[in-house]
């Protein structure tokens, strides 16, 4: 179904992972694509081609969500582009795991400039310059539901995207754009998956209803909901999506 014609979507580090996957849905929904990466650039424009040979739109463009300057040009050059940009995915981030004793100042501040002043550089450009009746998507994660010994740095900056989510989904919902978050579980990619032994990512699996860690589409299917018409009325909400782990 085509639930997305013609809008135009940005996904923030959308090269890989969850993100590449993302951008594939938006496309068969029927929107044109906007693939942001920071330094993935061979597998950022390759699917930008994969996109556009399947018949859809899509362009790459590099940019650092945490730099307000390139966030600014990322928005220009999109705009200059497609003409406007409709949705906006904030789905760049990385995660560190350290004991809160291990962690040090570098761990802390990399983590807080990307997860969470991207996420605000990226809303302070959309204040002005999405379309009316638009909408954004933070991402978050379960993990801030349970108390997993090594994530404190990760899941304090995801606490804070699902607050930025919830104030800023007031601020701007004069222009008819909802702001939504969405807290993917343990999910199949490069991210989860790096340094974890199969026991590890076996254990984390037990904690779902299903009993496996999920995969991208089922992160991308609902991203590609929210960013619909047909979910407008959700707003400033956090939306779980981890197969009932937490």
């Amino acid at each position: 179904m085509k639930n997305l014609q013609d809008k135009v979507v940005l996904i923030t580090g959308s090269s890989r992972g969850i993100g590449a996957a993302i951008a594939q849905k938006v496309s068969e929904a029927g929107a044109k694509v906007i693939i942001n990466y920071a330094g993935s650039k061979e597998p950022a424009e390759k699917l930008a081609q994969e996109i556009k040979a399947s018949g859809g739109q899509a362009i790459a463009i590099k940019a650092d969500v945490s730099n307000s300057a390139e966030v600014k040009a990322l928005f220009d050059e999109s705009i200059a582009h497609f003409g406007k940009i409709d949705v906006l995915i904030n789905n760049a981030g990385i995660m560190i795991t350290k004991l809160i004793k291990d962690t040090t100042d570098e761990d802390f501040d990399r983590h807080f400039n990307i997860n969470v002043k991207g996420t605000f550089n990226t809303m302070r450009e959309a204040a002005e310059k999405l379309a009316d009746n638009g909408s954004i998507i933070n991402f978050s994660t379960s993990v801030n539901r349970i108390m997993l010994p090594g994530y404190a740095t990760y899941v304090a900056t995801k606490s804070a995207v699902e607050q930025l989510t919830r104030v800023f989904s007031k601020e701007i919902g004069s222009r008819g754009i909802n702001v939504n978050s969405v807290s993917p579980g343990p999910t199949n990619t490069e991210l989860f998956t790096n340094g974890k032994s199969e026991e590890v990512i076996a254990r984390l699996a037990s904690l779902s209803a299903f009993n496996r860690i999920g995969e991208t589409n089922d992160i991308a299917n609902v991203a590609v909901f929210l960013a619909s018409d047909d979910a407008k009325w959700i707003n400033a909400q956090n939306i779980g999506v981890n197969g009932g782990m937490a």
